[in-house]
């Protein structure tokens, strides 16, 4: 087999991962130099000829002549009765170039060398898979779902390349078939061994953003900016607006006209409620704003420890913690306040804390996940209505109730 024949023998890796003629060369060359590394020991005094334009390449053995006993490193010395086999007229100290055919390697060296081959275009055209989707890392793409397994989809772009979206990094009520495509953000790219893994992501906050610079001309052309954005994925999300623009309404630009502009965002991702709220550097205005759809009455901030206190009408508790404490939970995200909740006229409630002896710790803890802290906000409920919103099962929120209720009668 000739040289030529094996580069033409590649030629359908040049068509499959598009690697131009060039970088095909520079890879045919390095893997025939490990070749002739392994087979003569060093490639030192070899030179390898390329040439992209035919895709043709020559192997050269240079070696100096020396006296038939001088011969110490056949490699790089060859002895003047072998030298005169080439041509009958070279002397000792002369330099001869003789060219190397691929038979003289060896069947088993000619198929480690194609293998090889295969194995290095395999890791460069990983690189470069690798170096695109690094790129691309906080950007939306588009993917079609290839298969489905129990703790992932595997997607495939036009290109073939794979991607993998983890059931943590889909929606809730995602459903997908084989054959739909996806949206969702390259939320990272790793190299693991050769391979690039790639994560997509359709449960990051990251990707309610971009969905508004793709859905928002403002957005896009930054009239209006995305401060902050927090996630419930599939229940309920927060986005803080701004503008340097008076004369933009940044809310309003964001919703449109009877939510047809937000419309999109909000069935791409589920039906996911999207509150859309201005941003302001008072942080008590902008706590107050964070709990709509609830009508705050006061707020007292403390800027050390990072907590406020909100008080609203006991009409109103409910609508500020939200179903399952989403709303207050992702207000305090927004901000970066921890909020307690309290009712107006409850100057005579008990915080549940105070009722440590006789309710564990970390019951007291669920009640305050979805805001109820005190005596009096934990019996305004029934106990079906807290079994719906706590995870606590419904003998053990009858106990609590029992407990509060003592504290009131005495």
């Amino acid at each position: 087999m000739e040289n030529l024949a094996l580069i033409d023998s590649f030629s359908e890796f040049k068509d499959d991962k598009q690697i131009d003629r060039v970088t095909l060369m520079a890879i045919l060359e390095e893997v025939f130099r490990n070749a002739l590394k392994k087979k003569y020991g060093s490639d030192d005094n070899f030179d390898i000829i390329v040439n992209p334009d035919k895709g043709d390449l020559e192997i050269w053995r240079n070696r100096v002549v020396v006296a038939d006993i001088d011969v110490m490193d056949p490699n790089e010395e060859i002895s003047l009765t072998d030298a005169r086999k080439i041509e009958d007229d070279f002397e000792v100290g002369e330099d001869v170039s003789q060219e190397v055919k691929l038979m003289d390697l060896g069947r088993r060296s000619i198929l480690a060398l194609r293998q090889n081959l295969i194995s290095k275009i395999h890791e460069h055209d990983n690189t470069i898979i690798y170096k695109q989707f690094k790129d691309m890392e906080g950007e939306i793409y588009t993917a079609e779902v290839h298969h489905i397994r129990h703790r992932a989809v595997i997607l495939l772009d036009d290109e073939g390349n794979e991607m993998i979206m983890p059931k943590d990094r889909q929606i809730p009520s995602d459903f997908f078939r084989k054959g739909d495509n996806v949206r969702g953000i390259v939320e990272s790219v790793e190299l693991k061994g050769n391979k690039p893994t790639i994560i997509m992501s359709r449960a990051s906050p990251l990707f309610l953003e971009k969905l508004f610079e793709q859905e928002i001309p403002e957005v896009f052309d930054g009239l209006i900016n995305v401060k902050k954005v927090v996630r419930i994925p599939g229940e309920k999300a927060k986005v803080a607006v701004d503008t340097y623009d008076d004369r933009i309404d940044p809310v309003g630009a964001c919703v449109g006209m009877k939510g047809s502009r937000i419309h999109g965002i909000v069935r791409e991702l589920g039906n996911e409620n999207i509150d859309v709220i201005n941003y302001t550097e008072n942080i008590t205005l902008f706590i107050t704003r964070a709990l709509s759809p609830a009508k705050v009455t006061s707020v007292k901030v403390n800027e050390e420890n990072k907590r406020a206190e909100v008080i609203l009408k006991p009409e109103e508790v409910s609508k500020a913690i939200g179903r399952g404490g989403h709303n207050i939970r992702l207000a305090g995200q927004l901000t970066g306040y921890e909020i307690d909740v309290l009712r107006e006229g409850a100057e005579e409630d008990v915080e549940l804390k105070e009722f440590s002896d006789e309710i564990e710790a970390w019951i007291i803890e669920e009640f305050h996940k979805i805001g109820l802290d005190t005596a009096k906000s934990v019996l305004e409920y029934d106990v079906k209505d807290l079994v719906n919103r706590i995870d606590l099962e419904e003998e053990t929120i009858q106990h609590v109730i029992d407990i509060l209720k003592e504290e009131f009668e005495e």
